[in-house]
């Protein structure tokens, strides 16, 4: 998991996700909506993608791996806590609180 968590320390926020998913699409999308200039890495083409997917299998107790999205050094989760926490009025509060936007 070494490999995964210091990727998603990197940066304000980090997607793990895959070209390929639909999800991953629209989770990108309402995160760059809001200014958040999130760090993507597509693991489906990254020459350790294959690792970062067990590593995210293993942080995710075993639901689908992607897309996981890390805010402010930590991760928050797939799909349904991002959505979660937009339904909530609470995802734009946590981008600002990790400085990856500014209004």
């Amino acid at each position: 998991m070494a490999l995964v968590t210091s990727l998603g320390a990197e940066k304000p926020v980090v997607i793990f996700s895959k070209s390929s998913c639909s999800m991953c699409h629209s989770i990108k999308t309402l995160i760059r909506g809001y200014g958040a200039n999130a760090t993507v890495y597509e693991i489906d083409e990254h020459p350790k993608g294959q690792q970062m997917e067990r590593e995210l299998k293993a942080l995710s107790s075993g639901r689908p791996s992607v897309p996981a999205v890390f805010i402010g050094h930590e991760l928050v989760g797939g799909p349904d806590e991002i959505m979660s926490l937009q339904l909530k009025g609470k995802l734009v509060d946590l981008l600002k609180k990790a400085n990856a936007i500014w209004v």
